[in-house]
């Protein structure tokens, strides 16, 4: 069960959904698909120069995967807390599994992408950090997270982008020092 806090600010969110076509469709394509974009603005980022930035791109896909798939399936082996539609009588505009929703796995994956782009190129990564947003946000407006799923999500996925940027940016100044 959701605290008042978190019921609020979902009930916020989600008040708007159903209202509008236009609306539900834009909540859609950030809840679902827009996801993919940002894969290939990260793809496009890559290309753009490989031989500059393929190590930011492995380190930001580590980053992500770490925060997903290690540390939110652990949180969430620890903690089953049911999705929104389950517990309420809400405006559901995607169909999802009934699995744990906390902490989001979408914002842990995004916002770690989107820390560490930000750490070596600010103003992609102000772009990353605006669409994780908008994905993050979107989630909660079709039904399927808690605002709280998204906080703890973003914090984690921050987090491991962060501390997996200082390992690496520690093993450059190690290789610096060493090579002179």
């Amino acid at each position: 069960m959701p605290n008042k806090m978190d019921l609020y600010l979902f009930q916020l969110i989600n008040q708007f959904a159903g209202k509008w076509f236009w609306l539900d469709s834009l909540g859609v394509f950030f809840a679902k698909y827009f996801e993919y974009v940002l894969v290939f603005c990260l793809i496009l980022f890559l290309f753009l120069n490989f031989k500059k930035r393929w190590r930011i791109i492995v380190q930001a896909l580590l980053s992500a995967v770490l925060a997903r798939l290690v540390i939110v399936n652990f949180i969430r082996c620890l903690w089953q807390r049911p999705r929104p539609f389950i517990e309420n009588n809400i405006n559901l505009l995607l169909d999802y599994p009934n699995k744990a929703s906390f902490p989001s796995g979408h914002a842990a994956f995004y916002f770690a992408i989107s820390t560490i782009v930000f750490l070596y190129n600010k103003k992609a990564g102000v772009l990353f950090f605006i669409a994780s947003f908008l994905i993050s946000l979107a989630r909660v407006f079709v039904g399927i997270h808690w605002p709280s799923d998204i906080l703890v999500g973003a914090f984690i996925g921050i987090l491991v982008g962060w501390l997996g940027w200082l390992v690496r940016s520690g093993k450059q100044r190690i290789y610096y020092q060493n090579s002179h």
